[in-house]
């Protein structure tokens, strides 16, 4: 996927202390120092997310921004000693062992892990899309009675559609319930306006005998 060059790899932190997490049993104290420079990574995004509920009138750009250089100024230091400590331990463990396969991944992926270095937009994790694919991993069972292969077609948009929701905090239920009802009347030429980007709720006239 990332051989040519057009789509570039942002590693995640999240499964590198993973595999560091894994290897505490059998090396507590290697796998302690690397969770806590791990969870010096995740104080300064948390910083920063707390500076920007500081500041509602950032726009995206002023907030990666700051992100960006947040991180410069204070994570990097952080990733330079991780990096010359994965290279001075490598050597000291061995390489099928827990903490030589922990170090040997963090090593292998090391471009793509300090690639949020790069740009303020990206994250230093893929937590969010492992959370909006847990309920297919969940429901996988489920999957294979779609009964048809338009069946798991409609069933991964219905599916799309409920996790696009769930990013920009629209209730999906809600939200279905109300496009469900009025997608049969609405104008085709404005389809658009019930994606759940643009989505309003249609007015619900008062009960009758009821005075506004």
């Amino acid at each position: 996927m990332f051989a040519d060059g057009t789509i570039i790899e942002v590693g995640c932190w999240m499964h590198a202390r993973r595999k560091f997490y894994e290897a505490k049993t059998s090396d507590p104290v290697r796998s302690h120092l690397m969770m806590a420079w791990v969870g010096g990574l995740y104080e300064i995004e948390e910083d920063a997310k707390v500076a920007r509920k500081r500041h509602p009138e950032w726009d995206d750009v002023t907030w990666h921004l700051f992100r960006y250089e947040l991180r410069l100024k204070r994570s990097r230091p952080i990733l330079d000693a991780i990096h010359a400590w994965l290279v001075a331990e490598r050597p000291k463990v061995l390489p099928k062992s827990p903490t030589g396969e922990a170090i040997g991944y963090a090593l292998n992926h090391w471009n793509a892990l300090i690639r949020p270095l790069d740009a303020g937009f990206l994250e230093i994790d893929n937590g969010a899309g492992e959370r909006a694919m847990k309920p297919v991993a969940l429901g996988r069972k489920n999957w294979l009675f779609a009964g048809s292969d338009e069946g798991g077609k409609t069933a991964a948009t219905l599916m799309s559609l409920c996790a696009t929701c769930k990013i920009l905090g629209v209730e999906p239920f809600a939200y279905l319930r109300d496009v469900l009802n009025r997608v049969s009347t609405h104008p085709n030429s404005r389809i658009d306006e019930l994606l759940p980007d643009r989505w309003t709720p249609a007015e619900v006239p008062d009960p009758p005998g009821r005075k506004g």
